[in-house]
């Protein structure tokens, strides 16, 4: 039987789908994950396959733009923050409002690859890259840990200095107010970015509103620092800024490690369980093979093999095909597309695979 692959306008790509991996999924495949590129018109669906993948394409597109919408939003917040911390910070020479001034600035400069990311994984996929441009929003997640690697190393580095060297802190309220400016601007960019990452599947969105949430309560650490040098206790304030450094570093550790399962193309096993048990009860799958999930951008594609009877034509195969990958795109959210082997258990003492046994020779 051979591979049916539907792309965006359903037109047939008559090839083989052979996942080559520890479950040896091979055989015809069937897929249904549908992009904007190669030509295809869009609408061209059959059946009710068309309003549901449409619908998610479109879903992810506009995933796409709500995502810009929120980082312009939050860079416009974090800099004007950033201006009115600056000027206090030089001011009064608090070593723990500049940690902070410049972790927030690092924080909005971190908008702009993301929205390159967004705006690069709109482009259409292409022969080269046949998934799309989506893992550049991966790409932009490692860049947004990289900053927060630099501005704990700062912020750690100044507030070790002043320790060292201590200082009088001066224009104590504007400093306080500055800690409050920064906290009010950072949970306002961290609430925005937190909610649309969740609901559009971005987790370099997410690790980047965490990152601002953690900024606001170190910014409220600030007032802690005023009200130490206020009472004459001069290591207060770089006592703060290594509070400060500290707090960046637990940011992170929680933004590298959502960064480095989405390189690694880990997903949550829950959505793993909720695939399993949806082809499990899909009419004419004997059994579920291997399912296997990655993150491209903020959507997801799966692979899949399900065994029907070795009796069925090809076009009854194809239908158990057609309503596996149905039944996984209710099932699973966010997924856009998925490809469905066909396997079959063979007559007694064959191996329907023997011929590809020399390719995993030990």
């Amino acid at each position: 039987m051979t591979g049916q692959g539907h792309t965006h306008g359903h037109a047939e790509d008559h090839s083989a789908g052979h996942a080559h991996g520890s479950g040896r999924d091979h055989g015809p495949a069937h897929s249904h994950g549908r992009g904007r590129g190669h030509g295809h018109p869009r609408g061209r669906g059959r059946g009710h396959h068309h309003h549901h993948h449409g619908e998610r394409i479109d879903s992810a597109l506009e995933g796409s733009a709500e995502g810009l919408r929120t980082l312009w939003f939050s860079f416009a917040v974090l800099a004007a923050t950033t201006v009115v911390q600056a000027v206090i910070a030089a001011l009064s020479g608090s070593v723990a409002l500049l940690g902070d001034t410049v972790h927030n600035a690092t924080d909005a400069l971190t908008a702009l690859p993301l929205a390159l990311a967004f705006v690069l994984g709109r482009r259409a996929a292409t022969r080269r890259y046949t998934y799309g441009f989506g893992r550049a929003e991966d790409l932009a997640g490692v860049f947004v840990v990289l900053v927060i690697a630099v501005s704990a190393a700062f912020a750690g580095y100044e507030a070790v200095r002043r320790l060292l060297d201590p200082q009088d802190v001066t224009h104590l309220p504007a400093v306080a107010a500055a800690g409050l400016v920064g906290f009010a601007g950072n949970e306002w960019v961290a609430r925005a970015r937190i909610r649309t990452g969740r609901r559009i599947g971005s987790a370099a969105l997410v690790a980047d509103g965490l990152h601002a949430r953690t900024d606001g309560f170190t910014s409220l650490a600030v007032l802690l620092g005023a009200g130490g040098a206020a009472l004459g206790w001069r290591y207060a304030d770089p006592l703060v800024g290594l509070v400060i450094t500290g707090a960046i570093l637990l940011v992170l550790r929680g933004a590298a490690r959502e960064i480095w399962h989405r390189l690694m193309d880990a997903v949550d096993p829950a959505l793993v369980d909720a695939a399993e048990h949806a082809l499990s009860h899909v009419e004419g799958v004997r059994a579920v093979g291997a399912v296997r999930m990655r993150w491209i951008g903020h959507a997801l594609r799966a692979e899949t093999s399900v065994e029907v009877d070795p009796g069925l034509t090809v076009v009854q195969a194809h239908t158990v095909a057609v309503s596996a990958e149905h039944a996984l795109l209710h099932a699973v959210p966010r997924l856009t597309g998925a490809t469905v082997h066909i396997d079959h258990a063979g007559a007694a003492g064959q191996d329907p695979h023997a011929p590809l046994d020399h390719h995993f020779a030990r």
